[in-house]
């Protein structure tokens, strides 16, 4: 062939390649995943608040499907957020505790999603998608030294992280109190108060003259209380600057971590993730670090809600969603964007600050809220939008979790699902464009902690879904609905209510988890409770044993694996964020 033949058949091989990359790039669509935090059913206005403003979250809303059955695999955050990440009930990743402690407290800790686990991300990295993770993550960070970064979010598919590695907490903030309260009293004052009983007897019993303790038994006690004194202050000074900073990728860019406009900081590098990638497809999480305490707004938000500081915070990432479909509307993105929104759990009722002032959201109608399986715990706002895929305005009422986006995510991606392991969640897409009217999901297992609390069974060809508790928290005030004496319900013992029989509710008729049946109110109880305790044991035969991640060896703070951008000690100080610029790389 001429060398003129052979330079034309070169450029058409080359134009025909460069419309085969375009053409792959263009049938893959993006991915904007909005997960908040502690933000209950009843705070979005689309899910029928009156008065807390979320323009942006109703817009998203009015433009996709409103899922009203859409649950958390976990009512805590690190157990909901792994099953979100893998598509799978966090038990079987070992991200499900076996103690009262659910979630990392210590960014210096050596659990987390393991290594083995396969994320969404992962996947689609592994189709060439750019893949970004901005805000909480609340995963682990490393195992064994702190190089390692083996459960950090680089290492679990995601190209860029720029964020919070642990969680948002009080003891972040400067005068918004402690969430380490009880184990404050139980561990350091109690201890106190009997040493200084033992120090005001023995002065006594001396002054009788019917016992001479030694002087060293005096210096003994005085030191005592002394150490027990000066590890609750250093505690007090280092724990904010050692687990309250932002990292860029493996860097830390504040420490400790500033929330002046934190929310605008992390909303602008998400907007600039999507311009950097508007050409090829994109995953972006963006991880809400609202609505956890300690609560927080920029001036732009502060004092202008109805609902206190909870209602500011809101509204301020309501802005934050709003921003990002703005830049997705500019970019005209919006059509080949799937766009999800949702909580990891319930609102936290009860979240009330020493004055009275109510920081817990709404959970709406139902009962209980984050940390139990009560629907007020797992029943979240769930909205998907795709324009042109997904028909606007739908309302699904249709049991659903939040495992289900990994599976829905993975096969619009192209990418096949994983074949050496279950996946719980199930492919949205078909009840989505309503090819189904049905879930895939016949039951649901609902667990507190790792123990299996509850299961939900939507009968093939029934309109009926029932809900079997095996255990139930026990409310304290007697008559309240949360657990106010704790601060968060526990999972066994003392702090909850077994039931033999399972107690059973007809949640499509009951929602509210009012009337529990009996044999009497519902004939078919015993065929019902049979075939979900039948459900229970063929799950329970799924389940592999794994190393337990949140374990007390795995939860507690190692100072080897403290992570600081400081070289002078723990003090830990520094302010990257500005000089780095708020853009990623």
């Amino acid at each position: 062939m001429p060398q003129k033949g052979r330079d034309m058949m070169t450029l058409l091989l080359l134009l025909l390649f460069l419309c085969e990359t375009q053409s792959w790039a263009a049938s893959k669509p993006n991915f904007v995943l909005l997960m908040a935090d502690d933000l209950g059913i009843g705070d979005p206005g689309c899910y029928g608040n009156k008065t807390l403003r979320t323009p942006n979250i109703d817009r998203l809303a009015r433009g996709g499907v409103k899922l009203t059955q859409h649950l958390a695999a976990s009512p805590l955050c690190t157990p909901s957020r792994a099953a979100f990440m893998t598509g799978r009930y966090p038990v079987r990743s070992g991200m499900a505790s076996q103690s009262q402690v659910g979630v990392f407290l210590f960014s210096a800790s050596s659990g987390g999603l393991p290594p083995s686990e396969i994320t969404f991300a992962k996947l689609l990295k592994d189709q060439g998608y750019s893949t970004a993770l901005i805000g909480k993550w609340h995963l682990g960070i490393s195992c064994h030294d702190p190089g390692d970064f083996c459960h950090h979010p680089t290492s679990h598919g995601f190209d860029y992280f720029h964020g919070l590695p642990l969680t948002n907490m009080r003891d972040c903030k400067l005068g918004e109190g402690s969430v380490f309260t009880a184990a404050f009293r139980l561990l350091v004052l109690l201890p106190m108060q009997l040493i200084a009983l033992a120090l005001l007897t023995l002065v006594v019993l001396k002054w009788l003259g019917l016992f001479r303790a030694p002087p060293c038994a005096f210096l003994f006690l005085f030191l005592l209380a002394t150490l027990l004194l000066g590890l609750l202050l250093g505690f007090l000074h280092y724990f904010r600057p050692l687990n309250c900073f932002l990292m860029r990728n493996r860097d830390i860019t504040q420490q400790p971590m500033s929330y002046d406009n934190l929310t605008q900081r992390l909303t602008a590098d998400a907007a600039h993730f999507l311009r950097r990638n508007a050409e090829t497809p994109f995953l972006l999480v963006l991880s809400f670090l609202h609505m956890h305490t300690a609560l927080f707004s920029s001036k732009d938000f502060a004092g202008k809600s109805q609902h206190g500081s909870y209602g500011d915070a809101a509204e301020e990432m309501d802005w934050s969603v709003g921003q990002i479909l703005d830049v997705l509307d500019e970019l005209k993105l919006a059509n080949n964007t799937l766009v999800y929104f949702s909580s990891d759990q319930g609102a936290h009722v009860e979240e009330v600050t020493v004055k009275g002032e109510v920081q817990g959201g709404s959970n709406g109608i139902y009962k209980g809220g984050k940390a139990n399986n009560w629907e007020g715990g797992i029943r979240v706002p769930g909205i998907v939008r795709w324009p042109g895929v997904i028909q606007a305005g739908l309302e699904i009422d249709e049991p659903t979790s939040n495992m289900d986006i990994f599976p829905t995510v993975a096969k619009l991606a192209g990418s096949p699902l994983p074949q050496d392991r279950v996946i719980d969640g199930r492919d949205l897409m078909p009840l989505l464009q309503m090819r189904t009217q049905r879930s895939e999901h016949e039951f649901l297992f609902h667990y507190c902690n790792s123990y299996l609390n509850a299961v939900r069974w939507h009968p093939p060809n029934s309109t009926s879904i029932w809900k079997a508790f095996f255990f139930t928290p026990k409310f304290s005030p007697e008559g309240a609905n949360g657990c106010f004496d704790t601060h968060v319900c526990f999972c066994y013992g003392q702090y909850v209510t077994y039931h033999d029989p399972p107690l059973l509710f007809e949640i499509s008729r009951d929602p509210r988890e009012r009337n529990p049946l009996t044999p009497t109110s519902e004939p078919r109880f015993w065929e019902i409770l049979e075939a979900m305790q039948e459900a229970a044991a063929r799950h329970a035969r799924t389940l592999q044993d794994v190393p337990n991640q949140l374990s007390l060896g795995n939860l507690m703070w190692k100072p080897w694996l403290q992570l600081c951008c400081s070289s002078l000690g723990l003090s830990c100080q520094c302010d990257r964020e500005d000089q780095d610029g708020r853009h990623s790389p």
